[in-house]
């Protein structure tokens, strides 16, 4: 169901936007602490919370699982709550779970379960407040970057944070409910629904290079009150959804970025469980391993915001999935052969590729989506299904490991599957776009556009 309209007094359309943007950042540096405070403190679990080494790659797994699991909840939410009383929700969720694990050792592994779920339930979501609210691919990209800098400030603070406290691990993870009450507080307060002035991130960038995250409102009740936005830069001026609504399980483009989204994720759950073991194998300490890890996620900030607004550019998103995919393997074997002392920038080459690919992971759930509800349900499906698949990413590779007694075979399966993900990328792009909304709703929220469109060659 659409969000309703809020007025704040003394707010104007463009204050609004700008709050609802800064909500959604913050709600998406809430989405990764969670996980990457735990991969940074893993050889301290089984003192601290008489966790046996035999659960570890478990608890590294959890989360994934969780993902997979969860995929539908945030529509089913988004609908009774709306959207952004769907992330404030889950958001408190998160905040508690967190609290819990960490302050009642039986709880961690069942609490680290609810902390994947409550993160899958606002992540789908993200997608749709950006459609919503016709953000551009600078929405999408400060969103990217968002997850990676929540991802490296819990790898890189969690033993800071320990040491100031006391020495409490315990207090150490807890502490990461702060901000995600924070963000709960200011999603609640935007409303995360549309506003009446154009996205005021978009205004950055030139109308060529807007996105087609500014093609729709989030019901046909608010369509009126929106001003028609550009076609999207990566779909042709005369491109149109199907006259006949479709399931997203028959649309091969909602596959193809589904296995984008999934491959690109299990990837990066793969090498955020196993770089900081592989380091050290390779002689570094456990501190160096650990920010080499941090580093890892701070490297690719700037191509998390980036990779969203250069996929608004048709020439380059033709070669940006493919190409994408390629550097990630090419990275990982750098990774592989490459001497401790050169470490530093081959963690950091492989965090810039790596994050760039999630940024068009995100990207594309936005731009191949005709219409906000679209955008929310292939949200969900590719990180439902997606989540599922990446949740193999760290068990794989630690059994390969185990099984070879080296480092190998994991990293040569997973830059075959950077391989895969190439050829993800370029169906993903060249596909027509994925439409569950009626043409007459769809003609409503974009009035400027044909019914017959396809990608731009």
């Amino acid at each position: 169901m659409g969000e309703k309209r809020r007025a704040v007094p003394g707010h104007g359309p463009r204050l609004k936007t700008v709050m609802v943007l800064l909500a959604l950042v913050l709600v998406s540096i809430n989405l990764r602490p969670a996980i990457t405070t735990i991969a940074g403190v893993m050889n301290q679990l089984e003192d601290a919370f008489q966790l046996g080494p035999q659960w570890l790659p478990l608890l590294g797994t959890l989360p994934v699982l969780a993902f997979g699991v969860s995929g539908p909840i945030g529509p089913w939410l988004a609908r009774r709550l709306g959207a952004g009383r769907a992330v404030a929700v889950a958001l408190l969720v998160l905040a508690a779970a967190l609290i819990v694990r960490a302050t009642v050792p039986v709880l961690l592994l069942p609490g680290t379960f609810l902390c994947g779920m409550a993160i899958m339930t606002a992540s789908v979501l993200v997608p749709q407040i950006v459609k919503t609210n016709r953000g551009t691919g600078w929405w999408t990209g400060l969103c990217t970057m968002g997850f990676g800098l929540g991802a490296a400030l819990g790898a890189g603070l969690v033993r800071p944070l320990e040491h100031a406290l006391g020495g409490s691990l315990s207090w150490a993870l807890a502490v990461w409910s702060v901000p995600a009450l924070l963000g709960a507080f200011l999603i609640q307060r935007s409303g995360g629904g549309p506003t009446s002035a154009p996205a005021a991130a978009g205004k950055a960038t030139s109308a060529g290079n807007a996105t087609s995250a500014g093609n729709a409102a989030s019901a046909a009740g608010e369509a009126a009150a929106l001003t028609p936005d550009s076609p999207s830069p990566a779909v042709a001026p005369n491109a149109v959804v199907p006259s006949a609504v479709v399931p997203l399980r028959k649309q091969r483009t909602a596959w193809a970025v589904t296995a984008f989204f999934g491959l690109q994720a299990m990837l990066y759950f793969a090498i955020t469980s196993w770089l900081a073991v592989f380091l050290v194998s390779e002689g570094l300490s456990s501190a160096d391993a650990a920010a080499l890890l941090a580093w890892f996620s701070l490297a690719g900030l700037p191509a998390s915001l980036l990779a969203p607004v250069l996929a608004g550019r048709p020439k380059v998103l033709r070669v940006l999935g493919p190409g994408l995919g390629l550097s990630v393997a090419v990275a990982l074997i750098g990774v592989l052969v490459a001497p401790s002392g050169a470490q530093f920038l081959m963690v950091g080459v492989l965090g810039v590729v790596q994050s760039a690919g999630f940024g068009l992971a995100m990207a594309l759930v936005v731009i191949r989506s005709a219409g906000p509800l679209t955008a929310g349900r292939l949200s969900a499906m590719s990180q439902g299904f997606g989540f599922a698949l990446a949740s193999l990413g760290p068990l794989a590779a630690g059994l390969l490991h185990t099984w070879t007694g080296g480092w190998e075979a994991p990293f040569l399966a997973m830059a075959g599957e950077a391989l895969v993900l190439a050829a993800a990328g370029y169906l993903a792009i060249r596909g027509p776009l994925v439409s569950i909304e009626t043409p007459k709703a769809t003609a409503k929220d974009n009035p400027g556009q044909s019914s017959t469109p396809e990608l731009v060659p």
